[in-house]
C-alpha cells in the first residue's frame, strides 16, 4: 500500500493524488490519499475502501515512528530511480513531494482519476441548482455561454511574489475582453473566490452586458459548478486547471491582464503548473 502525504489545499491534493495513483495502477500498487481519508468529504474516492480514518492514522503515525519506509520528491527534475524502487517493493511506504509527477501515467488514467473524483451527489445538485436559477432569469434571452470566474486573492500577495495577485479592475477588463469576443452571445458569469472581502458591487456595476452570479459555495461546490462551465478564466492556479479537467473546459490562465485572451486545455496546461 503506497500512502500519499499531499501537499497544499484541496485541487493540489487531487492533481498529486491523481499522480501517484496513476504510478500505482501501472505497477500493480494500491495507493491512499491521506487527505481524503478525512478532510475533503465531498467525492466519490472518500467511499472507497481503504480511505477511511484508521487507514490515515496508522501511516501518519508509522510514518513518524519510522515503521515504515518514507520517500519524497521535493526537488524538480531529479533522478527518482531509487524512490520509485522502493515504491514497488515495499509492503507499505508513505510517499510525499510536490514533484511525485508521472504525467503520461496520469492521462493514460485520467478516467479512473475522474472517477474517483466525481463529485458526491448533493455537490452536484447544489451546483445544478444554481445554473437552473440562472437560466429561469434569462429565459427571454437564454444562456448561451457560461464564463467560469476563479478570483484568488488571499495566499497569492506572496505567492510568486504576488505576481498573479490581480485587482477587480484587472478581472473585469479580461471579463468584458471574452464577452467584447462574443457579442452576439448572452453570457452568464460565475464567479468563485477565496476573497470573503470581495467587492461584488463593482462587478455588477462594470459587468451590465453579463449576468453576473458568486455562487458562495463551500470549495467542491464552487469546484463542481465551474467544471460545468463552458470556459475558465483565472489567475494560474491548480482550482481552475482541476476544474477544467472534468470536462476538458477550456481554461485561460491570465498571466498578463492585458494580454489577449488564448485558451488552453487540461493536458496541456497540467505539465506547466507553477
Amino acid at each position: 500500500m503506497i500512502f500519499v502525504h499531499d501537499k497544499g489545499r484541496m485541487a493540489n491534493n487531487m492533481l498529486q493524488y491523481g499522480h501517484v495513483y496513476a504510478w500505482g495502477r501501472e505497477h500493480g500498487r494500491a495507493t491512499m490519499s491521506m487527505r481524503f481519508a478525512y478532510k475533503y468529504p465531498w467525492f466519490h474516492i472518500c467511499h472507497t475502501r481503504h480511505h477511511h480514518f484508521r487507514n490515515y492514522l496508522f501511516a501518519k503515525y508509522a510514518a513518524k515512528w519510522h515503521l515504515i519506509p518514507t520517500v519524497r520528491f521535493d526537488t524538480e527534475a531529479a533522478d527518482y530511480s531509487r524512490e520509485e524502487q522502493l515504491m514497488r517493493h515495499a509492503r507499505f511506504i508513505y510517499v510525499g513531494g510536490w514533484y511525485a509527477r508521472w504525467y503520461d501515467l496520469f492521462l493514460k488514467y485520467k478516467s479512473e482519476i475522474l472517477e474517483l473524483f466525481a463529485f458526491d451527489k448533493p455537490v452536484e445538485e447544489q451546483a445544478a441548482n444554481i445554473l437552473d436559477v440562472t437560466a429561469d432569469k434569462t429565459q427571454t434571452s437564454p444562456v448561451s455561454i457560461r464564463l467560469g470566474v476563479h478570483i484568488r486573492r488571499g495566499d497569492y500577495a506572496k505567492f510568486q511574489g504576488g505576481r498573479f495577485f490581480y485587482d477587480d479592475e484587472q478581472y473585469v477588463a479580461v471579463i468584458r475582453r471574452f464577452c467584447e469576443q462574443h457579442p452576439n452571445e448572452t453570457v452568464s458569469v460565475y464567479i468563485c473566490t477565496n476573497d470573503p472581502k470581495l467587492n461584488k458591487d463593482y462587478y455588477l456595476k462594470n459587468l451590465t452586458r453579463c449576468h453576473v452570479i458568486f455562487p458562495a459555495g463551500n470549495p467542491a461546490e464552487d469546484l463542481c459548478l465551474l467544471s460545468h462551465c463552458n470556459y475558465l478564466i483565472g489567475a494560474p492556479s491548480t482550482f481552475t486547471l482541476v476544474a477544467a479537467m472534468y470536462h476538458d473546459t477550456p481554461l485561460y490562465w491570465i498571466e498578463d491582464p492585458q494580454a489577449p485572451i488564448v485558451f488552453s486545455n487540461f493536458d496541456t496546461l497540467f505539465r506547466h503548473i507553477y
